[in-house]
């Protein structure tokens, strides 16, 4: 739960309904402009209309160029970003030639094996002689391969499940699997912080769906109890089926996710355990297996384990794994096996070098350097923020380190002065966040090293004083405080 101070929960909320008020003396004017030029709508109602479309024309068009930065070289610890410009207050904008080395402080690159490897490059490219860049069919029709079902052993068992199966886009996994597994009459309960494509595949299938306090499992189990007695709304007859679903990580906030006593409540009201670990697979853990080893919990009382490549893997797609039973239902039912074109023979051949490196089947020991490489990092980068006075979220070895922002002005300021001096940074705001909740989302790699991360510290903590974003005190260095001994003394 975040705790906002009083005095800065005002001035965003001040300065939220300062631009809201100009925005709307604009729109004023705008819609008066209109009816004089006249309407070229030839009676058809306007596409775009409402709330989001002011919101777009009126905030997120100022700071767009703080938004989707086209890049020219591969999400590595340091990547070239494309110059763009703008000749119409922002409202579009034009890329260049210029190009700028930066940090890359942005991308999933959680193990680093986003850039060219020389265990998994020489394979993915021996794939794509041999199978093509896409197998141009659905999983059903011509679109498995070999590589389709080595990936498929080699995911469940990474994760300790018995069977699995495979998409080509994470954000389908979850938006497609979650109205297969249940319909009307069943009952989701949800995390009130997960991912939106849970939100979208839950709102999808049909069941009631409620929420609890985020990462609460005392407020998890107020609301299974009270919904097991109620029983269905009008009828009251017993659900048909209840799932509890959750983060490993959460993206947004960078938290690990309480699953010892959530899987233990959900043991006792029979409730099935549906484990979104698309931030944590690979990245948490002594062998990278996730959340459930990092935290002891047997995998076998998690019933289904959803995950994504594009994190710690260096490609695309998502799994869910679970037992035999229900991965060959999904294989019957699923519409993003069934109608999807089956993910790239050359993408699923990364997936599978890469879980042989960390495992060490590579015959090395990168994959534990890695490892240790990126929970070493996290855990230094959180410390040395928090050090500064910057108010973080999440909890150690977790590699997403949320910097709160709040204020509207401030989002693009600190998002500005990263990039003039060559660290890119991802802010995020509003609706991705709640509108106080405002914040620079720093996503750390295995590919940083030491003098990196110092570089990024530092330029952080200058853009930090300078847009007043550090809102606790500072713990003092070292040196002052022997100073301040010997004067003492």
């Amino acid at each position: 739960m975040i705790t906002i101070p009083y005095l800065t929960a005002l001035t965003t909320y001040f300065s939220y309904g300062l631009l809201f008020a100009f925005g709307q003396f604009r729109e004023f004017f705008r819609k008066i402009f209109d009816w004089w030029r006249g309407s070229n709508l030839q009676g058809y109602a306007p596409i775009c209309l409402g709330l989001e479309d002011f919101y777009i024309r009126r905030l997120y068009l100022r700071i767009q160029d703080c938004f989707g930065r086209p890049i020219c070289s591969p999400p590595d610890a340091w990547f070239d970003v494309v110059e763009r410009l703008s000749n119409d207050n922002n409202k579009t904008l034009k890329r260049t030639t210029k190009v700028s080395r930066c940090l890359n402080l942005g991308s999933y690159n959680y193990l680093g094996f986003a850039a060219s490897d020389e265990y998994c490059t020489p394979r993915v490219i021996e794939s794509l002689k041999k199978y093509s860049a896409s197998t141009c069919s659905a999983r059903v029709d011509g679109g498995t391969t070999s590589i389709h079902m080595e990936l498929e052993e080699c995911v469940a068992n990474f994760v300790g499940k018995p069977a699995a199966i495979v998409t080509g886009m994470g954000y389908v996994t979850n938006s497609a699997i979650l109205p297969v597994l249940i319909g009307k009459g069943g009952l989701i309960i949800s995390d009130s912080l997960n991912h939106n494509s849970i939100v979208n595949g839950a709102r999808g299938s049909g069941a009631t769906i409620r929420v609890f306090q985020h990462n609460t499992p005392s407020h998890l189990e107020k609301v299974l109890r009270e919904h097991i007695a109620e029983g269905q709304p009008r009828t009251h007859r017993p659900w048909k089926k209840i799932i509890v679903i959750v983060e490993g990580i959460y993206s947004m906030e960078g938290e690990l996710c309480q699953l010892p006593e959530i899987v233990a409540i959900c043991k006792k009201y029979k409730a099935y355990v549906y484990l979104d670990e698309a931030h944590s697979i690979g990245a948490v853990g002594k062998t990278g297996r996730g959340v459930c080893e990092l935290l002891g919990v047997d995998t076998a009382d998690v019933d289904i384990m959803m995950g994504t490549f594009t994190k710690s893997f260096g490609s695309c797609g998502g799994y869910i794994a679970g037992s035999k039973e229900l991965i060959e239902y999904l294989k019957y039912s699923c519409p993003a096996h069934l109608y999807a074109t089956s993910i790239s023979p050359p993408a699923a051949q990364q997936i599978i070098s890469a879980i042989k490196v960390i495992l060490g089947e590579d015959g090395t020991s990168r994959g534990a350097q890695k490892l240790a490489r990126i929970r070493e990092n996290s855990n230094f980068f959180r410390s040395e923020l928090q050090k500064m006075g910057f108010e973080v979220l999440g909890d150690n070895d977790s590699p997403v380190m949320p910097i709160m922002i709040y204020n509207p002005a401030k989002i693009p300021a600190f998002s500005r002065e990263c990039l003039k001096q060559n660290v890119a940074v991802v802010i995020v705001g509003f609706p991705a966040t709640p509108l106080l909740l405002a914040r620079a989302r720093i996503c750390i790699s295995a590919a940083h090293s030491r003098e990196d991360l110092n570089i990024a510290l530092e330029v952080i903590s200058k853009v930090g004083d300078l847009t007043g974003i550090k809102y606790f005190p500072a713990e003092p260095q070292k040196q002052q405080v022997e100073e301040n001994r010997v004067k003492l003394e």
